[in-house]
This record gives structure tokens, sequence and C-alpha cells, in this order.
């Protein structure tokens, strides 16, 4: 089974950033895609997603300000989000989908931007 702990979110004002992580830990084979979901009041997104070899996707909504990144080594995926705007706010959710077992869920992470 892999766990997956995610860290990074809090309060920022319009225009700034934060940069939110993902470790995922347990009985690891091989993690092929790596990303994140948000969720707001009625409204669930991808935001942005990496395979192992680094091809990137991201939502139109994100394109230019977030950038999502991974570490292999460390079974670590990144998201750098910068010019955030209120309607980021959401509750932001790592995945990793495990060659054994498929995909698994981070607890999830709040992120806040309002002034």
């Amino acid at each position: 089974q892999v766990q997956l702990m995610e860290s990074g979110g809090g309060l920022v004002q319009p225009g700034g950033s934060l940069r939110l992580s993902c470790t995922a830990s347990g009985s690891i084979f091989r993690i092929n895609a790596m990303g994140w979901y948000r969720q707001a009041p009625g409204k669930r997104e991808l935001v942005a997603t990496i395979t192992y070899g680094g091809i990137t996707n991201y939502a139109d909504s994100v394109k230019g300000r977030f950038t999502i990144s991974r570490d292999n080594a460390k079974n670590t995926v990144y998201l750098q989000m910068n010019s955030l705007k209120p309607e980021d706010t959401a509750v932001y959710y790592c995945h990793a989908d495990a060659a054994i077992g498929g995909r698994n869920w981070g607890q999830g992470t709040q992120v806040t931007v309002s002034s």
C-alpha cells in the first residue's frame, strides 16, 4: 500500500506564491504518473500531471502560472504556484499512480488566496 503525505498549503495574498510537495511512501515498486487535483465548493478540477519521464499536462486555468515537477528518486511531486488568484482557493489533492495497486490519493492541503 502507498501512502501520500502532502505539505505546503496555507494562506497567501493574491499575486503570491506557494509550493506544494507530496511524497509517496510504503510498498512502492514504481510510481508512474503523479499529479494534483483541486476541490472547491461545487467544482473538482485536474490541475497538473507529470509522467515518470517528465511529460507534463496542465489545466488551462493554471498554464503559465503553475509548474509541476518531480524527483523520482524521492517519489516526490511538487507544484510551484505563482501569481495566485482568489479562484485558486481550494483543497489540493495529490495522486500517485503505482505500477502495482493503481491510483493513491493524499489527504489534501488547503490553499487560500485572499487579501
